[in-house]
């Protein structure tokens, strides 16, 4: 049994390495649905999109044999790094993530110039809590079939408590 969280900005490519990792047979999920995350307003007035709990407490508890990675970008994802095996940073520069936004066509999220400004402000902001959190970081701007090889190659190890930051948010 091995579970693997895949994390990162926007453009890094979390969606396209789990759908091939579900083609290679791994059971996957991405967690960018109202299946696993809803919407919650912060003490600010501010809308943010967190995991579901109770969802995600079943998800990871009940998970008992083969690999499953799941993927995501939470504020309350620090809650859960305990039920992981590994939880693995996807990182690349500012202008890999800028162009894979501008040219996808499956997610419209960064195509006006305010969402743009957001990416980067998260890139500067919030990628490095992601990083002190991360048992592993893997270099997004490496072809897709590479980045997928290395996660399936992850191996279920005990991963020191030392090694994981479990703060409750990002």
């Amino acid at each position: 049994m091995l579970r693997v969280f895949v994390t990162g900005m926007s453009g890094t490519g979390k969606s396209s390495a789990l759908r091939r990792l579900g083609r290679l047979g791994h059971r996957v999920v991405d967690t960018d649905t109202d299946e696993w995350s809803r919407w919650v307003t912060q003490p600010d007035g501010s809308a943010d999109w967190v995991w579901r709990e109770d969802a995600m407490a079943e998800l990871l508890t009940g998970h008992s044999s083969g690999k499953l990675f799941v993927s995501g970008c939470k504020t309350n994802q620090g809650a859960f790094y305990r039920w992981f095996e590994h939880v693995v940073l996807l990182s690349a520069p500012a202008e890999v993530l800028l162009a894979r936004i501008a040219g996808r066509t499956t997610n419209p999220y960064g195509k006006t110039d305010e969402e743009r400004a957001l990416v980067l402000s998260h890139l500067a902001h919030v990628e490095p809590l992601l990083r002190a959190g991360a048992t592993a970081e893997i270099d997004a701007s490496a072809p897709l079939d590479e980045v997928v090889r290395r996660l399936d190659a992850l191996q279920a190890r005990p991963v020191p408590p030392e090694a994981r930051r479990r703060s409750s948010s990002v």
